[in-house]
């Protein structure tokens, strides 16, 4: 995928909406405060390993693929800002 979506974004539409949580109940049951899952959510933070853990212990998905999707996500955007001036390593003599 050239443009991944915020996993958040993925957790509150395909998760959360679905089950028809809303952000303060699901924070409660991830032991996570509001304010965090809601930064996730609106895709102001990256989900973390910590998160990702918790969503697997809560039965939404594997924490590996929460943070391959994290991943994707801001390597796209990383690769959006444009090619970084570097040298090839391999050209040092």
């Amino acid at each position: 995928m050239k443009n991944p979506v915020h996993p958040g974004e993925i957790l509150r539409e395909d998760v959360l909406g679905d089950l028809g949580l809303g952000v303060s109940e699901a924070a409660s049951r991830l032991g996570v405060s509001r304010v965090a899952l809601s930064r996730v959510l609106h895709g102001h933070a990256r989900i973390s390993p910590n998160l990702a853990v918790r969503l697997e212990e809560a039965g939404v998905g594997t924490a590996r693929a929460w943070l391959a999707m994290q991943s994707a996500h801001d390597l796209a955007a990383e690769r959006a800002t444009g090619s970084p001036k570097v040298r090839r390593l391999s050209d040092v003599a």
